[in-house]
């Protein structure tokens, strides 16, 4: 699979994918989307909890992991961090991207280089505040614990090129693996998306888009469940 970083509206980078004519983040703004979608719809859902445990379908460029980290150094957060990811990206494309340096944290370059040569199936402590611990996998095939989290970033491949990956059952599993009361945030805003986490078992938060998309989504497992 051929990645080409190219840059989108708010001067970060996304990932083009010619042979799906995809991209892995918002062409208006990779971390615009990423901290509207995940940041603030998910990581700050939580008042200061102390620690949390996330799971993120779909490591991808790092972006996600990336601005998390920075958000439990400056909040005194520690974060369990798990990261699911079929096809890892060579180092000749993510050592090109210029999430540090556009989001204000070009002195932590060498963490963000981290997050990616790290290695895969073992947990690794990058900074003080967040551990990460990358799985090579596809997520037919992975088993998380059941109720090992409290938020889950779904920021896998959108439903029209993989629509294996958001189906009811894809998404009783994450509802399994979340703890009572946790959440799952996601871009897309699909019908027959919402109507699947509905199915397994979420109660559905509609809100307000970043950039180019009107919705996007935020699933909540109940605090009895």
């Amino acid at each position: 699979m051929t990645l080409q970083p190219i840059l989108t509206q708010d001067g970060s980078h996304t990932l083009f994918v010619p042979e799906l004519n995809e991209v892995y983040h918002s062409r208006f703004g990779a971390i615009r989307e990423s901290k509207q979608v995940f940041i603030e719809a998910g990581l700050h859902y939580f008042h200061s909890p102390g620690q949390l445990s996330i799971l993120e379908i779909g490591f991808g460029t790092g972006l996600n992991a990336f601005l998390t980290m920075m958000e439990a150094a400056g909040n005194g957060l520690f974060i369990s961090y798990t990261s699911l990811e079929d096809y890892p990206v060579d180092v000749s494309v993510y050592s090109l991207l210029n999430y540090p340096e556009i989001s204000g944290y070009s002195e932590m370059r060498p963490d963000f280089i981290q997050l990616h040569s790290s290695p895969w199936n073992k947990p690794v402590n990058i900074t003080p505040f967040f551990a990460l611990t990358k799985v090579h996998d596809r997520l037919e095939t992975f088993h998380p614990e059941p109720e090992s989290h409290e938020l889950i970033y779904f920021d896998a491949f959108g439903p029209d090129i993989q629509p294996e990956l958001w189906t009811e059952n894809i998404f009783r599993k994450m509802y399994e693996t979340l703890k009572p009361g946790g959440i799952l945030t996601t871009y897309s805003a699909k019908g027959s998306v919402r109507r699947a986490m509905k199915t397994a078992g979420f109660g559905i938060e509609k809100l307000p888009g970043p950039p180019g998309k009107r919705e996007i989504t935020r699933g909540i497992k109940p605090d009895n469940a």
